[in-house]
């Protein structure tokens, strides 16, 4: 075994995943939150997916490390009843044992659901405050809106709409500890975004618009205003978000840098 150096962003871009998923996964009050030897557990046990996230947190350097942290994540989603991912970061991989990966996977039972990227850059405050012409923003402050909020997100990442009320009900996290806003379309929301402070960063959340209001620039504008508000509040300079592959490109636009590659891995049926 060698040392790998892995690079400081991406080891950032694990930490932010790990401290915002477990403000995430204590505000449903149940499931667990614990380190199992270089897979972190953020596992809420709730019928809302993204709550149910597992993560490698440490290098791995040798096939046999690799493989041991892939069977036990296939084997701990397989044993949950609700649907949930590993949160793969492939930096942490050392490169020659990285070209393994797709075979060692399969081999340890993980589908790949969709790819993405852990991003960030110094680029906060932001000096205009953001407007779209179709859009008025309004902050979340009650069920209400916490619901509507949870509404758009399951319905663009295709999750079944039951899944709000657990995922979502009479949480104190999203009205009073993160910057989340709707985007209004004559009154209706279409869009969503959050912000909250992590380790020093503002750290974005939950972008999400509506199936048939997409392409419009509503995430660019969304992305933008939870940002805006979040800089303007706190004073931090450093913005970091996860993005699924499709998603990047919105964010490299607001000046937001790739620096970390995720796999979003199931367990295969």
């Amino acid at each position: 075994m060698h040392n790998y150096q892995v690079d400081a962003d991406a080891l950032q871009s694990v930490k932010q995943l790990t401290t915002v998923w477990e403000m995430c996964v204590k505000d449903r009050g149940t499931g667990e939150v614990r380190d199992d030897q270089n897979l972190m557990i953020l596992w809420a046990d709730n019928p809302f997916p993204f709550w149910n996230a597992l993560t490698n947190i440490e290098p791995s350097v040798d096939p046999e490390h690799l493989e041991n942290t892939l069977s036990k994540s296939a084997d701990y989603i397989r044993n949950h009843n609700h649907l949930g991912f590993l949160w793969f970061f492939e930096d942490l991989v050392e490169p020659s044992v990285r070209l393994n990966l797709p075979t060692i996977a399969q081999k340890a039972g993980l589908d790949l659901a969709f790819s993405g990227f852990g991003m960030a850059g110094d680029i906060l405050p932001l000096e205009v405050e953001p407007s779209h012409p179709d859009l008025e923003f309004v902050r979340v402050t009650t069920e209400e809106q916490m619901v509507a909020y949870a509404e758009i997100n399951c319905r663009a990442y295709g999750f079944p709409l039951e899944v709000i009320k657990p995922g979502f009900a009479n949480s104190k996290f999203w009205t009073e500890n993160t910057y989340a806003y709707l985007g209004l379309k004559d009154g209706v929301p279409v869009t969503t975004g959050a912000a909250v402070v992590a380790d020093g960063c503002l750290f974005v959340i939950l972008i999400a618009t509506s199936p048939e209001h997409e392409r419009k620039g509503y995430g660019n504008a969304i992305t933008r205003k939870v940002l805006f508000e979040g800089g303007k509040d706190t004073g931090l300079r450093r913005a970091t978000l996860h993005a699924t592959a499709a998603g990047a490109p919105v964010y490299e636009r607001i000046g937001l840098k790739k620096v970390a590659a995720i796999n979003f891995y199931t367990a295969s049926k």
